[in-house]
């Protein structure tokens, strides 16, 4: 499995950022998952100063507020589960909230719920709890 560190996963932005501020995104292309990153970072235009020095960035702290970093990561995490329905069932919830939402408003409705399994996960010491996340989507419907 993947696991990119903090650093690595501020980098990956910033670098995908770089790449579509200076023409690299449409000369050399891009891999699927920095498309993906991209489609995100268009929709976050408020954070582009965020992702626009990478040495600033790696270094940053983020105690209030948003961290732009950790929202674009959860956008990408919920874009993959749906796109491998993992868990079991994210997908046709996440489908169902579409029928009536837009996507950028599905995902944001879905992080929190994405968010409080994952601090259901460190709080308990147990892996994530993949059903009862998809529960909670299938509710916001």
């Amino acid at each position: 499995m993947f696991a990119p560190n903090q650093a690595e996963v501020r980098r990956f932005f910033c670098q995908v950022f770089a790449k579509a501020a200076d023409g690299r995104a449409l000369n050399e292309g891009l891999q699927p998952i920095e498309a993906l990153a991209l489609e995100w970072l268009r929709e976050h235009p408020e954070y582009a100063s965020d992702f626009a020095d990478e040495e600033a960035a790696v270094t940053r702290v983020y105690q209030d507020g948003i961290n732009p970093f950790l929202h674009l990561s959860m956008h990408l995490s919920i874009s993959e589960q749906c796109s491998i329905d993992q868990p079991a069932g994210i997908r046709a919830a996440v489908e169902n909230l579409l029928q009536t939402r837009d996507l950028h408003e599905v995902h944001h409705m879905v992080m929190e719920e994405l968010g409080l399994m994952l601090w259901e996960s460190q709080q308990s010491g147990r892996p994530p709890d993949g059903v009862t996340y998809v529960e909670r989507v299938n509710k916001l419907g």
